[in-house]
């Protein structure tokens, strides 16, 4: 026979979800329910650790039970919603979120859900348009004046506002998010994304991007997301030096074939000269570049995350050769002029076709979600 916890054992479990262990918590509140099954707190707190745990089903059979048991619980009401969600079940999670903001109007909770729902429904397919979009936003706007210290809330905005293309509006609502809670990786990951896109125009915005996204992965080791965007971060320093690379090429090419050909004096010397000067100008500058826009702090991360991804190991590789070969036909400048051509023409190319292969392999390791 179940002997039933004592009446502690319900906000033990609480003390031991809000620690992050789901499946205690779960056990004890079940044990809580063997002695009273129509506790609509804890059928809510175990449907909460059932979502926790990945079991959607039971988690939605649990927190509909308890909304039998007391219709008007709102915590309920708000779960149901999560759980409907994550089963993509898009127009039921709607319709309890609305239900949750008529039970209780003033509570920032209820908005935050039905802005949330709106967002994944228009986010999934279902009804992508501006009015349900804008409805989110608004939603999340209203959860914002009823709790302005919930960075959950203020998060909301920036996530309705960027992917209503307002970055500015955005981009505030994430600072706010960050001032509100440091440790929100959503927030680091998103601010920095919203930055990427000045980064042209904004002096250091890729520098602090890169740095957004290191805090993301390290806040949140199971996030696929910031750990993607740094690689593609790592990619495009890969497939910018592709420039540098060419440009070097060419002026080796260029600044050897005269000597290659049996000229002699001025004739050979300057365009050797100018060649040399080209290529390492081109490297020395890209170097002065990169040591400037990453700092040493973001060096050891973003190598950690290069040296996983082979998408930018083979852009890497692609240009460091054809770099090291341009270095060696200007050194060697004595080698016979079909050995040279032989060996830089596939060079050459190899770099133009890994760009393309690699970046389609990279966008293949994006996370679905």
């Amino acid at each position: 026979m179940t002997t039933p916890a004592t009446p502690s054992a319900l906000a033990r479990a609480e003390a031991l979800y809000e620690a992050g262990r789901y499946e205690q918590a779960g056990e004890l509140a079940a044990r809580h329910l063997a002695g009273d099954p129509e506790d609509a707190e804890a059928l809510t707190l175990l449907a909460r650790c059932l979502h926790r745990a990945g079991n959607h089903p039971a988690a939605l059979a649990a927190v509909e039970q308890a909304l039998r048991a007391e219709p008007e619980l709102i915590g309920a009401h708000l779960m149901r919603t999560q759980i409907l969600l994550a089963l993509k079940r898009y127009g039921e999670a709607e319709a309890a979120a609305h239900r949750a903001v008529e039970l209780a109007p003033q509570f920032w909770g209820s908005h935050y859900a039905l802005g949330t729902a709106l967002a994944e429904t228009a986010q999934a397919g279902r009804g992508r348009d501006r009015a349900r979009l804008a409805a989110a936003y608004e939603a999340a706007r209203t959860a914002v004046a009823l709790g302005p210290e919930e960075d959950a809330a203020h998060f909301l905005v920036g996530l309705t506002a960027q992917r209503r293309g307002d970055h500015a509006t955005a981009r505030r609502a994430y600072e706010t998010t960050l001032r509100l809670n440091p440790q929100s990786s959503e927030a680091h990951n998103n601010l920095s994304l919203v930055r990427l896109r000045r980064r042209w125009l904004r002096r250091g915005a890729w520098t602090q991007a890169a740095e957004g996204f290191v805090a993301s992965a390290a806040l949140d080791l199971d996030d696929r997301k910031a750990r993607f965007n740094l690689e593609g971060m790592a990619w495009g320093v890969a497939a910018g030096a592709r420039w540098v690379a060419l440009v070097g090429f060419v002026a080796a090419a260029l600044g050897s074939a005269p000597l290659r050909t049996g000229a002699t004096g001025a004739d050979a010397f300057v365009p050797f000269a100018l060649g040399a000067a080209v290529l390492a100008g081109a490297w020395g500058g890209w170097a002065v570049w990169m040591a400037r826009r990453v700092p040493p702090r973001l060096r050891r991360p973003m190598l950690l995350v290069a040296r996983n991804c082979r998408p930018v190991l083979a852009m890497a590789a692609a240009v460091g050769l054809l770099g090291l070969y341009s270095a060696v036909a200007m050194a060697l400048w004595t080698l016979d002029a079909g050995v040279v051509g032989g060996l830089g023409t596939p060079l050459f190319w190899a770099v133009v076709l890994t760009y393309w292969v690699s970046r389609s392999a990279l966008n293949r390791r994006m996370p679905k979600d």
